[in-house]
């Protein structure tokens, strides 16, 4: 008599599956688990797509959700950690910064922030990139840069980043040597933000005299979905305009 175990059972069940399984490995509760994949659930049967359609694939979905343990061999106890955040207008540049100095994003904390790691000795620079992935959008785009060795490292708001080894790309001149002490910052704000920030907050305090907690909730909530509404806006016009560069110099080529 077979010993085999049972199958999971369809591919969805075998993605779930999957994703316990990676989320179980990285200490996360088991209640926290069986929520989650009800969260999923209840997502997929409203949009009528899949799981690997929506998500991509479930290990990188999950690591996408807090970090997944490192894998065999990879620098865990002996790395320097650091976290840190920037805003929408100003976090690729510092991505570009931080990473060169050879630290590598692990996920996306639940407030946004950068959560790296540095290896000891002489750590790889790291390169990275910001996309929309909201939706439909998300298979396609993750579809395209895997081949050329993009990784999901973090998702926020409408945006997923995505990052991998310079070394890819540069070779040995991806491998750094000397490096940098650990930053002292942890917020690297644009001088848009700072201006930003102030407004918000005489506009905040303003609904805090006039309508008390309840219009100080609201005007928070109208903020962060017009800042996740303007900066996607922004992405799309410039990759429009990218689009159209793109095909005007084919024309002249032809």
């Amino acid at each position: 008599m077979s010993t085999r175990p049972t199958d999971t059972g369809t591919g969805p069940e075998r993605w779930f599956a999957a994703l316990a399984g990676a989320l179980r490995a990285a200490g996360v509760p088991e209640e926290q688990i069986a929520r989650t994949a009800d969260e999923l659930r209840g997502h997929l049967a409203e949009s009528g797509t899949t799981a690997e359609e929506e998500f991509g694939p479930a290990d990188r979905f999950a690591a996408s959700l807090g970090g997944l343990a490192p894998a065999p061999g990879e620098p865990d106890e002996a790395a320097e950690r650091w976290t840190w955040t920037a805003d929408l207008f100003n976090d690729r540049r510092m991505l570009a910064v931080h990473g060169d100095q050879g630290w590598e994003v692990e996920h996306l904390d639940s407030l946004g922030r950068f959560v790296c790691r540095r290896a000891p000795g002489a750590p790889l620079a790291w390169e990275y990139r910001r996309e929309i992935i909201a939706g439909r959008r998300r298979a396609k785009v993750l579809g395209e840069l895997d081949p050329e060795g993009w990784e999901l490292c973090g998702e926020w708001l409408v945006y997923g980043y995505l990052k991998r080894p310079k070394a890819a790309t540069a070779g040995p001149a991806g491998t750094l040597g000397a490096v940098p002490a650990a930053p002292d910052r942890r917020l690297f704000l644009s001088r848009r933000a700072k201006a930003l920030l102030a407004v918000w907050a005489a506009a905040t305090g303003a609904a805090y005299l006039s309508l008390g907690l309840p219009g100080l909730a609201m005007l928070i909530a109208l903020g962060g979905a017009l800042s996740a509404v303007y900066t996607a806006k922004l992405e799309t016009d410039r990759g429009k305009v990218a689009a159209k560069n793109a095909a005007d110099r084919e024309s002249a080529v032809g």
